[in-house]
């Protein structure tokens, strides 16, 4: 840590905000007799959320029809190359993606 006038401020808004949050946190340990640390713990953990929420991307563009269209013949060719256990037999999944494509493309036309 650098010993800069622009560090020294850094660290003592961040210790003057830490103390504002504990004194705001105390009077509602108290009102739910709960242990010190867990209220602070979700308060933390709920910023972190809204944060990591906030900066989440959506949907970039809705699913193709064709898209849909495999997917769909996709899952019916699957039941054809998969065994009685659910594993892929020898070459199922190759097999089954060739056809649903095929299946797919028809569909589009």
């Amino acid at each position: 840590m650098q010993d800069c006038p622009e560090c020294r401020r850094r660290d003592l808004i961040a210790a003057q905000m830490r103390t504002l949050a504990d004194t705001m946190l105390i009077p509602v340990n108290a009102a739910t007799r709960l242990p010190p640390g867990t209220t602070q713990m979700f308060v933390e953990g709920t910023t972190t959320g809204a944060v990591a929420a906030g900066k989440a991307k959506g949907r970039s563009a809705k699913a193709k029809a064709y898209t849909n269209a495999y997917k769909k013949a996709f899952k019916r060719q699957a039941v054809k190359y998969k065994k009685k256990n659910g594993q892929w037999k020898k070459d199922g999944f190759k097999r089954a993606v060739k056809e649903a494509h095929k299946l797919a493309k028809g569909k589009k036309r």
